[in-house]
């Protein structure tokens, strides 16, 4: 069913909190010395006069989604380390900078996940019969599948053109690859991958949190966008236990 989004306050509040984060050139801190507004690079350059405010929101999006994937991929290395000793003896930080600043190196090809990305990725990170290390593909998935969605960039200039459909439905992709996390099971009944752990004894949501991190950031982006150019989005409602993944 298509929804005609109409303006909401809330969005264009977070839309300047956001655009303010990527023209301040001095970083927001808390009374603590936490820095609460991620800093920008190439704030006060030229190339900055080539982008918009809504060029800024996509390259913030991308960017601390990138940032929100590195930490799941170390939390999942750390919950999980008999599927890094599968990729390499060298600590999880050093496979993780492998993963995501050597692109121009391995082009998110890894033949020990058979070369998949985007959605095939995460779907070879459930199967019974893939032996490898899980984390790769799931993460390689997800990440492959947010740039699809922005056109396979990370920075982003006047003559872009994003679609907020594509980067709405790779939100909903993330929520059912963040289901298929928490409860993906093989034959003997034993999750995949150990992620959320709630028990008498100890209470962590970190992962579902960043995942939600990631979620509200694109699907901003997305509204936004739709707000911008007066499209429509299609809103989905899927049960996570059968959706199958939306194109992107």
């Amino acid at each position: 069913m298509l929804h005609r989004l109409t303006p909401i306050k809330n969005i264009c509040l977070c839309l300047s909190f956001f655009i303010a984060a990527c023209a301040n050139n001095t970083p927001m801190t808390s009374n603590q010395g936490e820095k609460l507004i991620p800093e920008q690079k190439d704030r006060t350059t030229i190339n900055q006069l080539a982008k918009t405010d809504f060029d800024r929101l996509a390259d913030v999006e991308v960017q601390e989604n990138t940032e929100s994937l590195k930490l799941l991929m170390l939390k999942l290395y750390k919950r999980n380390p008999n599927e890094l000793k599968k990729s390499t003896s060298d600590p999880a930080e050093k496979m993780i900078n492998w993963v995501f600043n050597a692109e121009d190196q391995h082009h998110f090809l890894f033949p020990e996940i058979h070369n998949l990305k985007e959605t095939d990725a995460i779907f070879l990170a459930f199967k019974t019969e893939y032996k490898g290390d899980r984390v790769l593909p799931f993460i390689v998935g997800l990440h492959t599948m947010l740039l699809k969605a922005h056109n396979n960039k990370s920075e982003f200039y006047l003559q872009d053109s994003l679609d907020p459909q594509r980067i709405y439905n790779a939100a909903r992709n993330v929520e059912i690859a963040a289901w298929k996390l928490s409860n993906a099971r093989d034959e003997n009944g034993r999750l995949y991958l150990l992620s959320n752990e709630i028990n008498a004894s100890e209470r962590n949501l970190s992962f579902e949190r960043e995942f939600g991190k990631i979620v509200g950031r694109t699907d901003l982006h997305a509204i936004a966008l739709a707000e911008k150019s007066q499209r429509l989005i299609s809103r989905v409602v899927q049960n996570l236990a059968t959706a199958l993944f939306l194109p992107f």
